[in-house]
């Protein structure tokens, strides 16, 4: 299937690992320049080398989304290299667990500037051109945790769902433009967030890492995690010009993990 990316330009924040990385392979894959953004510098070098071997217009932006100057100088730099984007993939690092009971006034600030505040403003940067070009994409990596909350991860499951109630309210208002707007709901897959995530549980059970990840991997109906290039396969169709009549959706990339429908 021709998905229609030849020649979009896509910002992929996070693009140079996990399931940042497996959209981004996935729309160079298809035709599309891809930008990616990240912290890791060695992890953006290895990322760009694989991204131009499919798309050789492809670069990596060294940025930190908790700060505003260096978001700014993403944006910069995203403007003169690539004049517009197409396709924006709000991706960024998972929050650390902490009890819903306890109150840390500065790291609820922080994660709020990180998780919520910095895709709206990203979004709000490039949308007047999507809306002039009447075409674009938008993507929002997001957690089942939007769905059913996950013990322990208190800022995910409310800052999640504050992104959902934002990205539900602008797909209405951009439909007529041509722009879609969609959440993926990532579950139990292969990344280094599940890793740590994992290991964290098996030292407080007092256990081996693998019996915590054969654990978990047995709730999932398919039998086990999935890979950011399944969760890529995704990202891509909900980007392409295939995609135009599906918008304000969340779709769970979770081997059926989910038990709820909607």
């Amino acid at each position: 299937m021709n998905l229609g990316l030849d020649g979009k330009r896509a910002l992929v924040l996070g693009g140079n690992k996990g399931l940042g990385l497996g959209v981004a392979r996935a729309l160079a894959e298809n035709g599309a320049t891809v930008a990616i953004a990240g912290r890791d510098e060695a992890a953006l070098m290895t990322a760009s080398d694989e991204l131009r071997s499919h798309s050789p217009g492809s670069f990596t932006v060294n940025a930190d989304l908790a700060d505003p100057v260096a978001l700014a100088a993403m944006l910069d730099r995203v403007d003169r290299e690539m004049g517009s984007v197409d396709i924006l993939l709000l991706n960024g690092g998972g929050p650390p667990p902490f009890a819903a009971a306890a109150l840390n006034i500065v790291q609820w600030r922080t994660q709020f500037e990180t998780m919520f505040l910095s895709g709206v403003r990203i979004a709000a940067h490039f949308l007047p051109r999507m809306r002039e070009q009447r075409w674009g994409r938008i993507l929002v990596v997001s957690s089942t945790s939007v769905r059913e909350p996950i013990a322990g991860l208190t800022a995910s499951n409310a800052l999640r769902a504050a992104v959902a109630g934002w990205a539900k309210s602008l797909a209405s208002e951009v439909a007529a433009d041509g722009i879609t707007v969609n959440l993926l709901l990532a579950g139990r897959l292969a990344t280094a967030r599940t890793s740590k995530l994992d290991l964290m549980d098996a030292e407080t059970q007092g256990v081996d890492v693998s019996v915590i990840a054969a654990q978990s991997q047995a709730e999932v109906p398919v039998g086990r995690y999935g890979t950011p290039d399944e969760f890529g396969a995704v990202a891509a169709f909900l980007a392409s010009e295939r995609a135009a009549y599906v918008t304000g959706t969340a779709i769970p990339i979770d081997g059926g993990l989910s038990r709820s429908m909607i």
